[in-house]
């Protein structure tokens, strides 16, 4: 049984940084994209960066600059690291995983959430001045 548990959220200063994690068990380190969604209350859930057993990584145009995405083989997780946030970055931050590469769910630095069938509950980031 898949399950991805994220970790590292709460409030932040606006122009602080972010680390959060997502950690999988259940799913294998190979042949798998893995992604960070967000959703901001009363608006649509967006997708933030991804990254695929290939170690390719993709960033969403709205985070470009900002945000990173990277992953511990080893331990089966990944990280998603921000800086220079804004109260636009306030969200419940989600963690994805799906079989297969993440240009199977994913066109440029936009992932699709259909496509992925695993989701983690959830860890929600406050930024605030």
């Amino acid at each position: 049984q898949v399950r991805l548990v994220e970790s590292g959220g709460g409030s932040m200063q606006v122009g602080g940084s972010l680390t959060l994690s997502c950690a999988a068990s259940g799913l294998a380190s190979s042949n798998r994209c893995m992604a960070w969604f967000r959703q901001a209350p009363g608006k649509e859930r967006e997708s933030v960066a991804a990254i695929d057993s290939d170690n390719i990584a993709r960033i969403a145009d709205s985070v470009k600059g900002r945000f990173t995405i990277s992953q511990d083989v080893d331990k089966n997780e990944v990280n998603l690291q921000g800086s220079g946030l804004g109260p636009e970055d306030t969200a419940m931050y989600y963690c994805a995983a799906t079989f297969g590469l993440c240009s199977a769910s994913c066109r440029s630095g936009t992932c699709y959430g259909s496509y992925f069938d695993y989701w983690g509950q959830g860890t929600q980031v406050t930024v605030s001045s």
